[in-house]
């Protein structure tokens, strides 16, 4: 799988870097999900959608990841527009993060995000202390160091 170096910038600094994360609630019709709820521990908040080929590649080592660090809370956050797509995606890939749709992407507009994958790693006080941009090996030893010592 190719993907983009770690906690690739592309040459500039996220502004969210250090600042508080936007806090957000999500209804998908199914559940809520709201991510000051996760308040106290650290989160990986991942936007993604189905028909995506780099987030459909780096989403192995993602579910990996969530399996070896499960006090790490992984939010999948979807920009599907199509539900059913959605739905059948997280059945057929066996998904079991904490995963959720939001298709008209208010929650990726409040971080910018409007590529995907784009995923933000935000510590216990809410605060975000990194940002990745394209796919991820999730499993490299960086990154995992990196998580571990928030």
């Amino acid at each position: 799988m190719a993907v983009a170096p770690s906690g690739c910038d592309r040459g500039t600094h996220p502004g969210q870097i250090g600042r508080p994360a936007p806090d957000f609630i999500v209804h998908d019709g199914a559940q809520a999900v709201q991510l000051s709820a996760y308040r106290g521990k650290t989160v990986l908040l991942n936007f993604w959608a189905s028909w995506c080929q780099p987030c459909i590649d780096e989403l192995p080592s993602l579910i990996e990841l969530h399996h070896q660090m499960p006090q790490l809370i992984i939010l999948a956050v979807s920009t599907d527009e199509d539900a059913a797509a959605y739905r059948q995606f997280l059945v057929d890939n066996h998904v079991d993060l904490v995963a959720i749709r939001d298709g008209q992407q208010a929650s990726s507009n409040l971080y910018g995000t409007h590529a995907f994958p784009e995923s933000y790693l935000i510590d216990k006080n809410g605060v975000v202390r990194r940002k990745f941009i394209g796919a991820q090996d999730w499993n490299s030893t960086e990154i995992r160091t990196y998580i571990q010592s928030m």
